[in-house]
């Protein structure tokens, strides 16, 4: 019987992050700058989606007493990305994402995540996407989001995991963070800034233009992470949708044990550490929303037909 979600907070063992074998997340936003270099426009056409970052760089310096672009910051105050755009963005933040690593060559496994997925995905209530599920072939640990739908588990967090109810934990988080439109809300965010003036700073004016636009904007949130509240809602909603699924509700919480319990250095978590808070810090913010609401679920495990990766 897995122990109590509070009790699993309190017996862990801190550490500090992992090694930097390999810096995937620095990995993915140089190939994601190279890929979006590629499609940039010539100086004198317009690019619909990011006008104020454009605008800002051919500036230097920037005038004093720059004016606000209206219609940006109106967007970013009262506006909706559309179901197209959203799925556009997905689109292109995932294909940059398998432009750097590749799906793991086994038919049975990417059927099986995907059956797993829909069916979790499908309690979520959010049917106006079309939900895409893939195991990356990297050890590295982690999970990625996408807008639109996409969502991808790393073999290395794969390989942890013990049961399907905990895939359905892990996809139930990701699956969330798309519902939530967590990665939109950051993207608004960004554009609030460009429409103040903000992106005409220093450092907006060192970097290249066309990353200062939605998909540049994505490309960066893929690799630095959500903030910490983001993560913990993620938490909270993916195991509510499993719950509903009928897994045990406690798949998640018994990954972030796991993952906590890996060793201080351990090179595989060094992109997990700077995506995602630690583990530990998940499992009590989990804790303290949770309270015992979920103790009386009776959900199931289904070990026996968890496909074991090869």
């Amino acid at each position: 019987m897995k122990i109590k979600l509070m009790l699993l907070a309190v017996t862990l063992v801190p550490f500090s992050g992992g090694a930097a074998a390999f810096d995937l997340g620095k990995f993915l936003e140089d190939r994601v700058k190279q890929e979006l270099n590629k499609d940039k426009p010539a100086p004198s056409q317009t690019t619909k989606q990011a006008p104020a970052a454009s605008q800002s760089v051919a500036a230097s310096p920037p005038p004093a007493g720059r004016k606000v672009d209206a219609a940006q910051l109106g967007f970013a105050l009262f506006g909706e990305y559309s179901l197209e755009e959203e799925n556009r963005i997905g689109s292109q933040i995932s294909g940059n994402l398998l432009g750097a690593v590749k799906l793991v060559r086994d038919d049975k496994l990417q059927n099986y995540v995907n059956l797993v997925g829909h069916w979790v995905a499908l309690q979520s209530g959010r049917q106006d996407v079309t939900w895409r599920f893939g195991v990356l072939d990297t050890e590295d640990i982690n999970a990625f989001a996408a807008p639109g739908g996409y969502i991808f588990v790393t073999r290395g967090l794969y390989r942890l995991l013990d049961n399907e109810a905990d895939l359905a934990g892990v996809l139930g988080h990701e699956i969330a963070h798309v519902t939530q439109k967590h990665h939109l809300k950051v993207l608004k965010q960004s554009s609030l800034i460009g429409a103040l003036g903000q992106a005409a700073s220093r450092k907006a004016q060192g970097s290249d233009p066309v990353v200062q636009n939605l998909i540049g904007n994505g490309a960066e949130i893929m690799a630095r992470g959500l903030d910490k509240n983001a993560e913990y809602e993620a938490d909270r909603v993916g195991m509510v949708y499993a719950a509903r699924a009928g897994y045990t509700p406690w798949g998640l919480p018994g990954v972030l044990q796991d993952l906590a319990g890996l060793p201080a250095r351990d090179s595989r978590t060094g992109l997990l550490y700077k995506t995602h808070p630690h583990p530990a810090d998940r499992l009590a913010a989990l804790g303290e929303a949770v309270d015992g609401r979920l103790d009386g679920v009776r959900g199931k495990e289904v070990a026996d037909r968890f496909y074991r990766i090869r």
